[in-house]
C-alpha cells in the first residue's frame, strides 16, 4: 500500500490541514482577538484630560466603555441627567468633548436632552448617538435632534477604541461624518 499521502499532509498541502493531519487550522497566522489599543499619555504639566460623559444604562456597553477608556488612561463619567454635565461644567470651566447617548436608554429622553445639550454646549462638544441598526426612523430623528453621528451598536463597539482616542487627543472637535 502507498502510503505518500501522509507526506503530502504532514507538509501541508493548502486543504486546511494542520501537521500530522490533525485538526484543521482555521486561524493561521491571524490573532482571534483585536490588540488592545494603545494607551494615550498620561497628561501633566497643568493640561486637563478631555471630558467625556456617557449616558448608557446598558450594563454590557458600560462596562466595554470603562475597560476600554481605561485601557487608553481616560476617564469617562457615567451620568443620569443633563443636570450632571451641566454642573461639571460649571465647576471646572470645561466643556465636554465627547457625550455618548444610548438611544435605547428607558432613564433619559435622548431626543429632548440632546437638542437640551447641543444648545448649552454648542459645537465643542460632539454628541455620538447608537442603537439597533434595524431602528431607521430612530437615527434619523437623533440626527435632527443634533446628533453628530448616530452608529448602529455593533460599529459602535467596533470603533469604540477609535471614538475615544479621537475625541481625547483633539483640542477641536472634527466634524463628524454620517
Amino acid at each position: 500500500m502507498d502510503h505518500s499521502y501522509r507526506a503530502a499532509l504532514q507538509n501541508g498541502n493548502g486543504n486546511g490541514q494542520s501537521r500530522g493531519g490533525g485538526r484543521p487550522s482555521f486561524q493561521q497566522g491571524r490573532q482571534l482577538f483585536p490588540p488592545d489599543p494603545e494607551p494615550l499619555p498620561n497628561l501633566t504639566n497643568g493640561q486637563v484630560a478631555p471630558r467625556i460623559f456617557a449616558y448608557i444604562d446598558d450594563l454590557f456597553f458600560l462596562a466595554k466603555i470603562n475597560e476600554t477608556a481605561k485601557k487608553l488612561n481616560l476617564k469617562v463619567d457615567f451620568v443620569k441627567t443633563d443636570k450632571d454635565v451641566l454642573d461639571a461644567v460649571e465647576q471646572s470651566g470645561e466643556k465636554p468633548s465627547l457625550i455618548m447617548v444610548d438611544l435605547n436608554n428607558l432613564g433619559i429622553k435622548p431626543l429632548t436632552l440632546i437638542p437640551k445639550l447641543k444648545s448649552k454646549l454648542k459645537k465643542e462638544t460632539n454628541i455620538i448617538g447608537f442603537l439597533s441598526h434595524v431602528q431607521g426612523d430612530l437615527k434619523l430623528k437623533a440626527a435632527e435632534a443634533g446628533c453628530d453621528m448616530v452608529l448602529p451598536r455593533s460599529a459602535f463597539s467596533a470603533n469604540l477604541p477609535n471614538l475615544l482616542r479621537r475625541h481625547a487627543a483633539s483640542d477641536e472637535p472634527d466634524e463628524a461624518v454620517q
